[in-house]
């Protein structure tokens, strides 16, 4: 590493993401560079100050971007063809007209933000997101309220069960390093306690903070995704209801399919050992793919050729919605390219050596490491693994210390401050079709605020209990 005079390895590393990080925003925002060629010039130039060895640089790079693609790339593509054939069918416009009957402009912002959290608890916050977005688009034309007022209780719930509800991946991967290393944990009482703290703070970070951003942020409901799932071939109005469109049930049921055969996977992953026949059939089934390729197959019949649409129609709604998502996958992949070289270079073990040396309890050591390390690299699931194998020897010698709130205040801490090294960053930038700068205005400060209201609920139910 090219040294700073005067300055630790660690430090200097620090320095040296801040710095990469501070690039990135004036390179995009200021200079208009193509996020895709700003990320990669980060990368290496952090991978160079680093004093990683050239060869790997780019290395590091092609695993993150391949890592991130490989466990999104066709679950987004695969929605975005779910979400078109909603859309061309009618089946948005008829949720929304009906969601808008029962409640009224007043509570659809909560209605989307329950939603989004009960949709968010079996599967991925990328899945959550393609899946829902449609929905909120029509219901944003629908009501003629600012996209945010909508989009960010969508995001909030999800983002809140992806973070801190087990089964997603940050919080197994925790329960895991704690039951190896600690002693047993509980997994019905950590998602108990991931439920009690997480909708309160869906609450917060969604209708109630949505409301307030929508004011300052106002983002233009044109162009991009919206124009492709929300426009229809059949010339009518984005508002208007179809003669032939599915019925709410049959709507409701087609894109909550995966949601049912992912929570299906999950219930049978709790009670049945692995191994069993059964439960590997339903391992199979209930895959993000697979789930996600079997609503789209039931939606060809449900959305399509039950509305009267034929076979070249299908054809061309599902190819011409996936132009679009070109450069979300090269943006998001960079992202993760971007947080792969930080993690070789060696700036999550700086941030680990600095924090463990805090005198804080293990509730607030364990939100701060997981906060600082998904700070450093952007990845939830990194910062959450990482701290709960540093905490692992504290919360050892900690008498009496509650393992299963420790392991939602690193989840809390996982998803502070989501910005550059980010995917999900990129993924909502480009969705909303937002600025870096408005994205970071918005989504930045809303996973800033899930992060601290969280860990707020965490301190007082561990003086509660």
């Amino acid at each position: 590493m090219s040294a700073i005079p005067g300055l630790s390895h660690n430090t200097g590393l620090l320095i040296y993401t801040l710095i990469a990080v501070l690039g990135l925003v004036v390179l995009i925002a200021r200079w208009k560079l193509n996020s895709f060629v700003a990320l990669i010039l980060a990368s290496l130039f952090v991978g160079l100050c680093s004093g990683m060895k050239w060869s790997e640089i780019p290395k590091a790079f092609e695993r993150g971007f391949g890592d991130v693609m490989g466990s999104i790339a066709v679950v987004i593509a695969l929605g975005t063809m779910l979400g078109k054939m909603l859309a061309e069918s009618g089946g948005a416009e008829r949720i929304a007209i009906t969601l808008v009957d029962l409640l009224g402009d007043k509570w659809i912002h909560w209605t989307m933000m329950i939603v989004a959290f009960i949709v968010g608890i079996p599967v991925f916050f990328s899945v959550g997101l393609v899946l829902l977005i449609p929905i909120v688009f029509t219901l944003t034309r629908q009501t003629k309220t600012p996209l945010l007022f909508l989009g960010i209780p969508l995001v909030a719930g999800l983002s809140v069960a992806h973070g801190l509800v087990p089964p997603h991946p940050g919080p197994m991967a925790a329960l895991g390093v704690f039951n190896a290393q600690v002693g047993t944990t509980d997994v019905g009482k950590t998602i108990f306690y991931a439920l009690l703290v997480g909708f309160p703070t869906a609450i917060i970070a969604g209708p109630i903070l949505g409301k307030l951003i929508s004011r300052k942020v106002h983002v233009e409901l044109a162009g991009g995704f919206a124009e492709q799932l929300t426009s229809t071939k059949s010339g009518l109005a984005a508002d208007a209801p179809r003669k032939n469109s599915p019925g709410f049930a049959l709507t409701v049921f087609t894109i909550l399919l995966p949601v049912l055969l992912m929570l299906m996977a999950t219930v049978v992953n709790l009670k049945v050992e692995q191994g069993n026949q059964i439960r590997t059939w339903i391992d199979f089934i209930g895959s993000p793919m697979v789930a996600m390729l079997v609503a789209l197959l039931f939606s060809f019949y449900s959305f399509g050729f039950a509305r009267g649409f034929g076979k070249q129609q299908l054809s061309d709604f599902t190819t011409n919605c996936l132009a679009p998502l070109a450069m979300i996958f090269l943006v998001v992949g960079a992202g993760g390219g971007f947080s792969r070289v930080l993690v070789a270079s060696g700036v999550g073990d700086a941030i680990a050596a600095l924090a463990t040396h805090s005198p804080l309890s293990p509730l607030l050591l364990g939100w701060l490491v997981a906060a600082l390390i998904r700070v450093a690299t952007g990845s939830a699931t990194v910062a959450i693994t990482t701290a709960a194998g540093i905490i692992a020897p504290i919360a050892k010698s900690t008498p009496g210390l509650n393992l299963e709130l420790l392991i939602v205040a690193m989840g809390a801490g996982s998803t502070i401050l989501s910005h550059v090294n980010d995917g999900g960053f990129w993924i909502v930038k480009e969705y909303f079709n937002m600025s870096v700068a408005q994205t970071l205005k918005s989504w930045t400060v809303m996973e800033t605020i899930i992060s601290v209201v969280a860990m707020a609920l965490v301190l007082v139910l561990d003086a509660v209990i």
